[in-house]
């Protein structure tokens, strides 16, 4: 992972709208993050917005990886469903490669993928649907992006010869377990709490869980990628803070 993460970054996910419907501040988020996740037409997006996303991240040097999901617009890609792995299989090539045409015509280099929401959480209940999603990720020769102490998922990883990003959460809560507790209306994290995270974990290398216990992380000291969300209601005011967080963090820790 060190080769790929040089500095604490913020990666987040984009291009979440859908025909007129617009979802993030898009625009001014890619002003403050590091990495655009754009989605990919199942969740959220289609081809319009999934070009305009591509170009928007090349304009502002952005990196931009695959965001596929589960074939749910109507739930946002967050509700449960039962897929048959080798569905599964192309589900992932379909979505990614359609974005990654669209990356080639713009001279932009697929950088990762990364799974959105409940497709997220279905590959860490069933090993069976991670295999299915990270083999047709391996025939991209792109990292993925994934949950610290998501084992399972890193260890397909490391046999499938793909590099696994781990990354932590401050816009959404973790359990006690270090699994994350599904994005809703009443889960909010508030914008004070998102500095006080970062600088938490970049600090102590740990956060805390959805009661406010410790819950260590494990990066041991090295540079990590955090997740934010454009779809959350403060998305904007969450990405600035989390920015002034990290570039604290970076400049006391990673500026050599």
């Amino acid at each position: 992972m060190e080769n790929f993460v040089q500095k604490i970054e913020i990666n987040c996910d984009m291009g979440e709208g859908f025909g007129k419907w617009k979802m993030g501040p898009d625009e001014e988020l890619m002003k403050y993050i590091d990495v655009a996740n754009i989605a990919c037409g199942f969740h959220a997006g289609d081809p319009t917005i999934m070009m305009k996303s591509v170009r928007l991240a090349k304009q502002h040097g952005i990196k931009a990886g695959a965001h596929p999901g589960l074939q749910d617009l109507f739930g946002f890609g967050r509700r449960q469903m039962v897929i048959d792995p080798a569905d599964m299989f192309a589900m992932i090539l379909y979505q990614v490669g359609a974005l990654k045409a669209m990356l080639d015509l713009e001279g932009v280099p697929l950088n990762h993928i990364k799974p959105h929401g409940e497709l997220f959480h279905y590959m860490q209940r069933d090993l069976k649907i991670c295999r299915a999603v990270l083999e047709a990720c391996g025939l991209f020769k792109v990292p993925v992006y994934g949950a610290k102490g998501a084992n399972d998922e890193k260890a397909i990883c490391e046999e499938l010869g793909i590099v696994y990003i781990e990354e932590a959460y401050v816009d959404v809560l973790y359990t006690k377990d270090m699994k994350l507790v599904p994005i809703a209306p009443d889960k909010l994290v508030a914008m004070e709490d998102i500095y006080k995270k970062t600088l938490l974990i970049g600090k102590t290398d740990a956060t805390v869980d959805e009661h406010g216990n410790p819950l260590p992380l494990g990066f041991g000291g090295a540079p990590f990628s955090i997740c934010l969300h454009s779809d959350m209601p403060t998305a904007l005011e969450n990405v600035k803070i989390c920015r002034k967080a990290v570039d604290e963090l970076n400049s006391e820790k990673f500026s050599k």
